[in-house]
């Protein structure tokens, strides 16, 4: 096998091929063998090795599960996929991961733990389709979302109070069926004892507190982080003076949105609406 030249450290890929490789080898399996184990060919567990194509997070699960890891070619999958997001996102990500309330203000788009695969899906590949990331870019995206939305189902889950802008639920991503699909996810999240979902009608107009999507997070040493996003960038604000002005601006917004069960009673009617 050709020996890589890259620094391990500064390519994830590379590091995780290299762990790969190594067990392997420690237990005596040559690539067909452990081909077998983890239900995938031989070939692309080459290509693992050699860092010729991005792990998977199943394939990661299935080597932690074959090798009993314990996590450890999961956590390498997730420092890979941390390339390829938007910057600032994976520090806001590690901190989503522990924290024990979440505010969240979502505009045009649903807030990434409630999308639905398919919804996610369109999002990336419609980005694949503009030339602003590759395929295998898109494939990381969809799959770190789908890891993250594990915090909604940890034993004790943060409490999650959402607002989402009335434009996410009538623009049409992914067409008709997967909007569907987004609306009745929102509807059974919203039925959880720990998750409140508020809609901003369009007639709150320019009383709107907030112009990009922005996120509080109460993590466990009991600070409080604002994270907010542009088209660019993500940024995680720690100073105390910019997040008690975001925090503010938030419970304002609340004050101002439509209460759960209209809110509920308008994510019901942009279904009907759908409806064929």
């Amino acid at each position: 096998m050709d020996v890589l030249e890259v620094d391990a450290m500064s390519s994830p890929a590379v590091r995780f091929g290299q762990e790969l490789a190594r067990l392997r080898r420690s237990r005596g399996w040559s690539q067909v063998a452990l081909a077998k184990r983890m239900g995938y060919s031989n070939t692309l567990v080459s290509y693992v090795e050699r860092a010729k194509r991005p792990p998977t997070m199943n394939f990661a699960v299935k080597a932690d599960q074959v090798f009993e890891t314990g996590g450890t070619f999961y956590e390498l999958w997730r420092r890979h996929t941390k390339a390829s997001l938007l910057e600032g996102f994976p520090e806001f990500a590690d901190g989503e991961a522990r924290c024990r309330r979440l505010r969240g203000f979502a505009l045009t788009i649903v807030n990434g733990l409630f999308q639905v695969q398919e919804y996610a899906e369109a999002l990336a590949y419609a980005a694949v389709q503009r030339g602003a990331i590759t395929q295998s870019e898109a494939e990381q995206r969809v799959e770190f979302m789908l890891a993250r939305q594990r915090v909604l189902d940890r034993r004790k889950p943060p409490l999650v109070h959402v607002a989402l802008d009335e434009d996410c639920l009538v623009r049409r991503i992914g067409g008709r069926a997967v909007m569907l699909k987004q609306l009745d996810r929102i509807v059974e999240l919203a039925a959880r004892p720990n998750i409140t979902i508020q809609v901003a009608p369009f007639s709150l107009g320019e009383n709107l507190p907030f112009t990009m999507p922005v996120t509080l997070l109460d993590l466990p040493d009991g600070s409080v982080v604002g994270y907010a996003e542009s088209h660019a960038r993500g940024y995680l604000e720690r100073r105390r003076e910019i997040v008690s002005g975001w925090e503010r601006e938030y419970d304002q917004l609340v004050v101002e949105a439509l209460p759960k069960a209209a809110s509920l009673a308008l994510i019901h009617k942009a279904r009907r609406e759908l409806t064929p």
